[in-house]
Order: C-alpha cells, then structure tokens, then sequence
C-alpha cells in the first residue's frame, strides 16, 4: 500500500473514532437515558445528508487532574454548518458523552467560530444544550470560554437569528447563552436550567428542591417565562425549531420566507360577526379570532403557557409571515400585568429587529390593580410593551375587538405609538375607562345629591356608554382608520400588510435607547 493510500487510511480511521465521541458505552449509557447523541440530533434537525462538520479532530490543552491523560477528538460539543428546508445554517450540540459536555477552553472555540461564521453569513445559529457546565479542572479557561461565548451572543442579537435548545443539563453560568438567545426550547423530563443547583440551594436557604421544581421546562414554561417552547421528545423539539425558522429570515437583512397561500384573501369568516358577547363582562376565546383569520388557521404560538393573559406567536396572511400580539379575554379577562407586558415587549422587537411586520388584536380592560403588581414594577413592565411598539418600524397593523381603555389603549399600539392601520370592529370600546369606573369619577357629587343614587348612575353610565364605548369617537378623530365588518378581518388586514410593503421608516440617529430594564 502507498504512503499516501496509508495517510487516507488513518484519516478514516479517525473520523470514525471522532463520530464515537466518548466511546461506544458512553453512547449506550446517553441512549439509556431516552436521549440521543450529538450527532444524531444534528441528523434529525438538518436535511439529510447536508451538515458539513467542522474541528472534528480538535483537542482539549489541559494537563491538570490526570486530563493529560484523557483525549478525545472534537472535544465534547459537534459543529458545522448545513440546511434546514434548503436555507443555511449553523448548528453546535454539546456531546454529553465526552466528559458530560462540559465547557473547556477549546470546545468554546469551536463554538466561537461557528458563531462567527453565522455572522460573516448572516445565517441562524442553533446551539444544542447537554452539558454538566464548566469543566472544573480548566478553572478559569473555561470562565473565560463562557464568557467569549456571551459576548458573540450579544454582538449577534438582532443581527442573525439564535436558537437554544436544552437537551439535558444546563446549569451556572452555561444558562446565561440560552438567555441570550431569541427563542429556547426545553425538553418534558430530561432538560433543566438553573444558576445554583438544589444542593447550593439547601446549603444556602435550606430549601429542599428538585431539580425539576427548581428549573425543569414545566417550572420556566409557566412561571419564569425562561423557555419560550416545550417539547414532549428530542424529536417533537428538532421539528419544531424546523418549524420556528420558516417564519423568521436569515439575518436582519432580510425578509422571512414567503409561502405560496391556498387560503383566499377573501375568505369571509361569518363567525366573527357573532363572536362578541353581549355582555361586556364575558369572555370568548381569541383563539377562534386567530384560527378565523390567519392562512389556514396555523398559528405557531411563543410562550403558550406563560402569562396567558397576552398570546404571542407567528402566522401567515397570503404567504406572507407576520408576528401576531393578542390579548386573551379568557385568561384575567385580558388584562395587563407584568409578565404579560415584558413577554409581549420582547416578541415585539425580536419582530421589529427582524422584519417582521406586528399584527395586534386588542381587548384590553386596563392593567391588573393591587399591590403585587405596583411593587413588581408594573408601571416599568408596562413601558417597555409601550416602548417596544413606540421603537418598532416594520408594518403595525392593530385591530381593536372589544375594550380599549386608558393606559393598557396606548401600549396596545395606537396610532400615536405609530401604528401604521388602526382597524376597530363596531364593538369596539375605546375610551380612559369604562362606564361604570368614568361615572363614579364624573358623577359622584350630583349622585349623593340625586333622589336615587343608583337610578341616577345607571342613567349616566348608559349616557356614557353610548357616548363614549364605541369606535366612532376615536374614528373622528383619525385615531382609528376604519370601523371595519368583523367577519372582513382578514381580508382587511391583507390589503394593510400589502400596502404597507413599502414601508421606510428609521429612528432617530443614536447609539440605543434605554430601554426601562428594571
């Protein structure tokens, strides 16, 4: 055999060796576990035979703790570039085979100059997320590979998409990268994220917690609003990033893909005209609005068991993609609190940073009162929704349903916060407050002095009820530019995004804002 022919021989010999990653066992013991390997993720994720692997035969440098004697090729995490749905992208997935994929110095590396490259592309980049955190014997090597891999996060924010996926442990300061991300997803029952584990926790406040209760995806889909999706299965989760990337573009630059539309743009949904209750008091499902309205009723929804009050997520008119913001009268009545203004301010500039157009249905009674909300800063909370939308240059087409009042009207993206079609249906409530709240303000002298106080209020609510709870007030003033029959929703907001195509709009020249973080 030739010199050569033996040189070609080893190199298949060690991209055999590098795919095993920790060892067959190693593999065993993940698949035990329900959870794929790296690769195989990567497989499942990708359009087959499409992933271009990079830096497979990079190796850790440490001599610490006995690591001089133990090597493995990649070195804990698999990168390179391929296709999802024929469009670019760049991919990292920790190896939890190879020394629990934790962190060294070289794997941040590696994943630096993926990250690097997605931006010279202007590509998404999606991590994978298995890994036991830092590796100890690095000590501060691998601080500074986490950090490295922070400030890339943060120089890619809003420039190319970022996807995190947590496919097993992700704990310490690793959390801080998915946190920077666009969009994370965690698996039901083997993934969770937390700072400090239940062991630090017990030690610390004495608390005795789970690492499920403590940060599993059940705890941050519901109550932290860490993850924006939960899956079932590693499968369910890499089809569903699949999913989340046909509606977002490449990079800042661009537009998200068009889809050709079978759903006609004049499809008349009779429903609508029906679905208000007479009582201003009852709900209805603004699922149904959304399901009537969009193509084909596929609505992806972001963050759907966190802060139900507000429904974030992306859908299509006519092919085109757009981001849709609605207020969920079925969950507290629609109301605004905290966690219902920052998950919809964050949805908003991730839309607005990525050309996105924002579609708004509005039925909003006002914030959530009390002393839970106040102390939790709700007023800063609030602001940056009104914020986000007051920043937001793409296309804003808003269409109020029902209640429109006071402060929880404004952020709602009204014409002043540039809402480019202000669309209301003839239910439509637009006003500081309702009738029985603007009485009691406005009336409550001559009301002591009435010889029926309660007769004498009911007359003057339904005197400004039908002076003031209707969209025609706010239609003479060009707040709103057209009452529209609700069953032409979708037909109407079309026409809108179609006009709107054309759209140049920038802010002021500055540095960035400062937005109310508290």
């Amino acid at each position: 055999m030739s010199n050569q022919l033996e040189k070609v021989k080893e190199l298949i010999a060690l991209r055999a060796q590098a795919r095993l990653g920790g060892g067959e066992k190693a593999i065993e013991k993940q698949h035990a576990k329900g959870k794929y390997t790296a690769r195989e993720r990567i497989a499942m994720l990708l359009d087959e035979g499409s992933f271009e692997e990079l830096d497979m035969f990079v190796q850790h440098r440490c001599t610490n703790f006995g690591m001089d004697k133990k090597h493995y090729l990649g070195d804990g995490v698999v990168t390179g570039y391929g296709t999802i749905e024929g469009r670019l992208v760049y991919v990292f997935a920790q190896d939890f085979t190879v020394s629990a994929g934790s962190l060294s110095e070289t794997m941040s590396q590696k994943i630096c100059k993926i990250m690097d490259l997605a931006m010279r592309m202007g590509a998404p980049c999606i991590g994978l997320n298995d890994s036991g955190g830092a590796r100890i014997q690095e000590g501060i090597n691998a601080l500074a590979g986490y950090a490295e891999i922070f400030q890339r996060n943060i120089l890619a924010s809003g420039v190319i998409p970022q996807i995190s996926g947590i496919f097993g442990p992700c704990a310490g300061g690793a959390v801080y990268s998915p946190a920077l991300t666009d969009f994370t997803l965690m698996l039901e029952g083997t993934s969770y994220m937390f700072l400090t584990g239940p062991k630090v926790v017990k030690t610390v406040t004495g608390e005795d917690v789970s690492q499920e209760d403590l940060g599993g995806a059940t705890v941050h889909s519901t109550r932290s609003g860490v993850t924006h999706f939960t899956a079932a299965t590693e499968e369910e989760g890499l089809a569903l990033i699949r999913k989340l990337l046909s509606y977002i573009p490449q990079n800042n630059l661009e537009e998200a893909p068009y889809v050709d539309c079978t759903d006609p743009i004049d499809r008349l949904e009779d429903s609508l005209n029906e679905i208000i209750p007479d009582s201003p008091n009852k709900p209805y499902d603004m699922y149904e609005v959304i399901g009537a309205i969009v193509d084909n009723g596929e609505f992806l929804e972001v963050q759907r068991d966190y802060a139900k009050n507000i429904i974030i997520g992306f859908a299509r008119f006519n092919g085109q993609s757009v981001g849709i913001v609605a207020n969920q009268p079925k969950f507290l009545a629609g109301v605004l609190d905290c966690n219902a203004s920052r998950k919809g301010a964050r949805f908003v500039r991730f839309c607005d940073a990525f050309n996105i157009p924002i579609v708004s249905l509005v039925d909003v009674p006002g914030f959530l009162p009390g002393t839970g909300q106040e102390y939790n800063a709700v007023i800063l909370h609030g602001a940056k929704l009104l914020y986000a939308y007051g920043e937001a240059t793409v296309p804003k087409v808003t269409v109020t349903l029902r209640k429109s009042y006071g402060g929880s009207h404004i952020v709602m993206s009204c014409k002043q916060l540039r809402g480019d079609m202000n669309y209301a249906w003839p239910t439509a409530e637009i006003a500081v407050m309702g009738g029985a709240g603007a009485v009691e303000v406005l009336y409550a002298k001559e009301a002591k002095e009435a010889a029926d106080p309660k007769q004498f209020m009911a007359e003057k609510e339904a005197e400004y009820t039908k002076l003031f709870a209707n969209p025609y007030n706010a239609a003479k003033y060009g707040y709103i530019d057209d009452v529209i029959e609700p069953r032409n929703t979708r037909f109407r907001i079309i026409r809108a995004l179609q006009q709107l195509q054309t759209k140049k709009l920038t802010n002021p020249a500055k540095k960035h804002g400062n937005i109310p973080l508290e």
